[in-house]
């Protein structure tokens, strides 16, 4: 067998977030032979949470996404260039909620809001700048973005707010139930182009402890009730009803090592017509 194949390189670069004046780790995973075949340009599949894509060492569940053993061994998803771009850990919360969430069983816990700056900063720096660097087909038909829990959140945002730029989605066990009347208004509100695809997933097991300190009740139907909410409503404005596909899973529960069993579904589904 071609040891090539096995070869993926990785590149690393600092970004400065606009409204912090900070750097921000970004890697790039690039395609086996991406040198050799320097004619060809790739699909891109960005990813919120970045520490947990690639190396479960740096992961905060300790198990990441396993993107690159998914590469490896699944032949047949189409090749990419994947983009990891960091959280900014005590401001995740911030970042990936444009909308502000106040209803903690902590006093005086409010988070939230930034979500719209930072979609700017991924859109407005991070995008140019990999797709200037890099061999990419930046059409939005060939642009993915994928993430999970409040980064489902904010992947569910920008894949509305920036549609016209990104045509692929990966919704993992979104946690937009902490603001689900403030999204559902925002997208009652906007037009939809209906050929974007929208890849969704939940578990009948989600929550975790951080959960429980944001909401009475039951959290884990929450989960499921956002996103068949999100399904339903995509499907009433219009998205075509083979664009979408969701898959709730019995027993799965909150964390990397579940998704990532479904990161080889996600991409096949996206890249369907890549």
């Amino acid at each position: 067998m071609n040891r090539s194949y096995f070869y993926l390189e990785m590149k690393t670069h600092e970004l400065e977030v606009p409204y912090t004046s900070q750097k921000r780790r970004v890697r790039v995973l690039l395609p086996k032979n991406y040198e050799e075949e320097s004619e060809r340009s790739y699909p891109v599949v960005y990813f919120h949470d970045g520490q947990n894509v690639l190396y479960s060492k740096e992961a905060f569940s300790g198990h990441s996404w396993k993107v690159i053993p998914v590469i490896k061994r699944n032949p047949d998803i189409a090749r990419v260039i994947v983009v990891a771009i960091d959280n900014d850990g005590p401001a995740r919360m911030n970042e990936y909620s444009a909308w502000r969430y106040q209803e903690s069983n902590i006093p005086g816990m409010q988070f939230g809001g930034k979500g719209i700056e930072y979609a700017e900063f991924v859109m407005g720096v991070v995008k140019p700048f990999i797709d200037q660097t890099y061999r990419t087909k930046s059409d939005r038909k060939h642009t993915a973005m994928i993430g999970s829990s409040l980064g489902g959140n904010i992947t569910q945002f920008m894949g509305i707010e920036y549609q016209d730029q990104i045509g692929c989605l990966g919704v993992f066990s979104s946690a937009n139930w902490l603001h689900q009347a403030a999204f559902d208004r925002y997208l009652e509100r906007k037009e939809l182009l209906a050929d974007q695809r929208v890849y969704i997933y939940v578990g009948t097991e989600e929550a975790d402890e951080t959960d429980k300190t944001l909401m009475a009740g039951n959290i884990k139907q929450a989960y499921i009730d956002s996103s068949l909410s999100y399904y339903r409503k995509l499907l009433s404005k219009g998205l075509a009803l083979e664009n979408i596909a969701i898959d709730i899973c019995s027993g799965a529960i909150h964390n990397e090592e579940a998704w990532a069993q479904y990161l080889p579904t996600c991409l096949r589904f996206l890249g369907e017509n890549w």
